[in-house]
């Protein structure tokens, strides 16, 4: 395994070389080398490959409450190639994609502050795996597009075109997905094997379906990240996750602003644990209980998506004033967030100088379900001490993108986290009743793309 894995990051190392190496005597000759570089990356293209590299560096601290003050630094390196078959092979309508992950650093949640939603979507176990690996079939003239391999969920469900510019986790694939799904479901830095369907009904509507392997690793106590460390599996006998949606776009008022309205749902043929009882019909906190938790079977979710341009810096512009509006919901017996809510607003060409740079504020809000707030009351009851009751895990982030230059870019962050762990007890406290303290984040995060 490790020693297919190692090919696999020679090769794409190699093709990452062959395509960057034009740019590293750019400054020896001005002209040559800069056309040379267009050349080469225009006539892999012209063949059907193209190759991506994509390096997020941030420096993150926690300067008040969590768990304990600190600061990191973590890192990841994408290196990805999208090839055309129908240039490559005369395979017409098809496409293959495949991309690797090398994590490094330090996490700051889960060495610092100690919440659900971390508070950097980078944040991962060291690791260098093989994240997506898949083909995708074009039917009934580019209306119908068939994905089969390993592959994310995130990039197209429970999606909002204007939440990129965030730094958290949760603000990419929502919380409620990544806290309760077994792994966190399909999203970075974990993916799984599945089919996924997307159908144009017309031009303003558009159909999803996929079929998903129900978890990136196989059972076991450690993290899921341990046990499927290079992402090789390739599982697909577990229960399976169906995800469906369907996303309606739209223009607003005489100006046309452009919306989406997207509703769907998920059904997970796990069981999952109940978040209170044992299976002998007590409480987990009660010390006459078994301890063996009683399961249920399967796991429904439903959820909605709005997004909105609100206000455009120029006629026929795409830049301006937007808006999301993100909400889910799952029962509250087997999941220990049962519903959830994010949204923001995003600035972005406010001005002539810095054309390409944007603003961000955004906030997010995961409920503790009403099941696994009983048994903290059970605790409290059983133990007669004043064991917090979690109520919710909540973030605010405001961000500025600056592009430094083409491909460069520099972004300030500041988190305020409310109520870690869903305000949950510090596990640094010696009497195990108090909350871990609201956390300050502040960082940078630095990205390069080529």
């Amino acid at each position: 395994m490790c020693s297919v894995l190692s090919r696999a990051v020679t090769l794409l190392a190699t093709f990452a070389c062959l395509v960057l190496a034009p740019a590293a005597y750019a400054d020896t000759d001005p002209a040559k080398p800069k056309a040379a570089a267009k050349d080469t990356r225009e006539l892999l293209a012209d063949a059907g490959y193209q190759f991506s590299l994509i390096y997020i560096g941030e420096g993150l601290a926690n300067i008040s409450g969590g768990m304990r003050t600190g600061a990191i630094y973590t890192g990841r390196l994408d290196l990805g190639t999208t090839i055309d078959l129908e240039k490559v092979m005369g395979w017409t309508g098809a496409t293959f994609h495949a991309n690797m992950f090398q994590i490094h650093g330090d996490g700051l949640s889960r060495s610092y502050i100690g919440n659900l939603m971390l508070v950097s979507g980078v944040e991962a176990l060291p690791a260098t795996r093989l994240y997506e690996f898949w083909v995708e079939q074009k039917l009934l003239g580019g209306r119908l597009a068939v994905r089969i391999g390993q592959q994310a969920s995130d990039i197209e469900f429970i999606d909002s075109s204007y939440d990129d510019i965030f730094v958290n986790s949760a603000l990419g694939w929502p919380g409620h997905a990544g806290i309760n799904l077994p792994s966190g479901g399909p999203s970075p830095p974990l993916s799984v094997m599945g089919v996924r369907l997307k159908a144009d009904l017309s031009e303003q509507l558009s159909a999803y379906l996929a079929l998903f392997n129900g978890d990136a690793a196989p059972p076991g106590p450690e993290d899921p990240q341990i046990r499927n460390p290079h992402g090789l599996l390739f599982r697909v006998n577990d229960p399976p996750w169906w995800i469906a949606q369907l996303k309606y776009k739209f223009d607003l008022g005489a100006t046309k602003l452009p919306g989406t309205l997207t509703g769907g749902g998920w059904y997970h043929m796990k069981s999952f644990a109940d978040q209170r009882y044992s299976a002998d019909g007590l409480s987990l906190a009660d010390p006459g209980s078994n301890g063996e938790t009683v399961w249920r079977r399967r796991n429904p979710g439903l959820f909605i998506v709005y997004e909105q341009l609100l206000m455009r810096t120029a006629p026929g512009s795409d830049k301006g004033i937007a808006f999301f509006l993100r909400a889910s919901a799952s029962p509250s017996d087997r999941n220990l967030v049962s519903s959830y809510i994010d949204g923001g607003f995003l600035f972005t060409g406010f001005s002539d100088r810095l054309p390409n740079d944007r603003f961000g504020i955004a906030a997010t809000y995961a409920r503790i379900s009403d099941r696994a707030r009983a048994l903290d009351r059970d605790t409290q009851l059983f133990t007669g001490t004043p064991y917090p009751i979690r109520d919710y895990d909540a973030i605010l982030e405001i961000t500025y993108q600056h592009e430094v230059r083409p491909g460069f870019l520099l972004q300030p962050v500041f988190q305020y986290v409310a109520h870690p762990g869903g305000g949950g007890v510090d596990p640094y406290d010696p009497t195990q009743s108090r909350r871990i303290k609201d956390g300050v984040m502040v960082g940078v995060r630095t990205t390069i793309t080529y």
